[in-house]
């Protein structure tokens, strides 16, 4: 399904650019950015979001010290607030 019209984004394009990043995607921004494009209307971010977070799973809810996710949102975001926080904040 084609989450993103004006970059002709599909669902399995977001969810492949999570997998396949070596950072923490946690948002539509860091999504684009993967895809080589840029964010035009923005009306397909709630629901870029909402793949990332499924995409996730479990470690989007919450993620532990010991997840990998939680070290790289913090080393890519100086101003990125404690793990278990950084989804409440979006």
């Amino acid at each position: 399904m084609i989450v993103c019209s004006c970059n002709v984004l599909s669902d399995d394009d977001v969810r492949a650019a999570v997998a396949d990043s070596d950072d923490a995607v946690r948002h539509a921004k860091q999504i684009y950015g993967c895809l080589g494009c840029s964010a035009e209307c923005g009306r397909c971010a709630r629901t870029i979001k909402t793949i990332i977070e499924e995409a996730l799973g479990p470690c989007a809810k919450s993620c532990c010290s010991g997840c990998p996710h939680s070290h790289a949102v913090a080393a890519n975001d100086e101003t990125a607030e404690p793990a278990q926080f950084a989804l409440a904040a979006c």
